[in-house]
């Protein structure tokens, strides 16, 4: 079991995606945990503010390092080892690899930032990780901490209806996943491929594997230098490249 806590001061924007599909049901079963937490009420003085003025000057404001410490200390589970993420277009892309790490965990506190940016105290003194999600700027960090929490919950056990479904998505295994169909076998003359009625599950087996070193060659070779490739995978891959597959 997982437990994901977001801090926020909108943390209202994550309410209803948190209480659908996946993350409803695994919720349900106990399998994760989700708190949302509005970093507000942890600012002490009259207004309430989670923002001040940057010092020495400049355009916007900078979220304050006092509320964000005091939310931390009350939401933090010492004896489950959090793991304290700050979402930040500065940290590390998100991918495939960096959610499998997350998932080990089993508290994960998740900062979402909002105007110019946080006090760097947050960052130096009490985030042990930052992650982005993409090289662009959004309004704030509540989508990001989504799209975390998404994609580390369903790689908990159970999670999904069938876990060996997680070993062929795209990216688990370094590769983009193969292409998929279902019924019918013909539709306005668009026809399944043969091999996959064909009940050899052999030829099946071979036939996806080179059609996820296909696409992945063309969508996104970068892909291929960190793979794990067996020695008839860089066969199949020159084959490809020759075009002779």
């Amino acid at each position: 079991m997982i437990r994901f806590d977001v801090l926020s001061i909108f943390p209202e924007m994550l309410q209803s995606p948190v209480n659908f599909s996946l993350l409803k049901k695994a919720q349900e079963k106990g399998l994760i945990e989700i708190g949302l937490h509005d970093i507000r009420n942890w600012a002490y003085d009259k207004h309430k503010m989670t923002d001040d003025a940057p010092y020495g000057g400049g355009c916007g404001m900078v979220m304050k390092v006092e509320p964000v410490e005091r939310a931390l200390s009350t939401v933090k589970k010492n004896e489950l080892h959090p793991l304290v993420v700050l979402m930040t277009p500065q940290g590390e892309t998100f991918n495939q690899e960096i959610a499998a790490q997350l998932a080990e965990h089993e508290q994960v506190i998740l900062i979402c930032g909002r105007y110019e940016g946080f006090d760097e105290r947050i960052r130096e003194h009490l985030a042990q990780r930052e992650i982005s999600i993409g090289d662009y700027i959004l309004t704030g960090g509540e989508l990001s901490a989504l799209v975390v929490i998404d994609a580390v919950a369903r790689l908990v056990p159970g999670v999904l209806g069938n876990d060996e479904s997680i070993k062929t998505e795209s990216f688990s295994q370094g590769l983009l996943e193969y292409p998929q169909y279902t019924r019918p076998a013909e539709y306005k003359g668009w026809s399944v491929p043969d091999v996959l009625v064909s009940g050899n599950h052999a030829q099946i087996e071979f036939w996806r594997r080179v059609e996820s070193l296909k696409k992945t060659w063309r969508r996104r070779p970068d892909l291929l230098d960190a793979a794990d490739l067996s020695g008839q995978d860089r066969k199949i891959l020159e084959k490809i490249k020759l075009g002779q597959i």
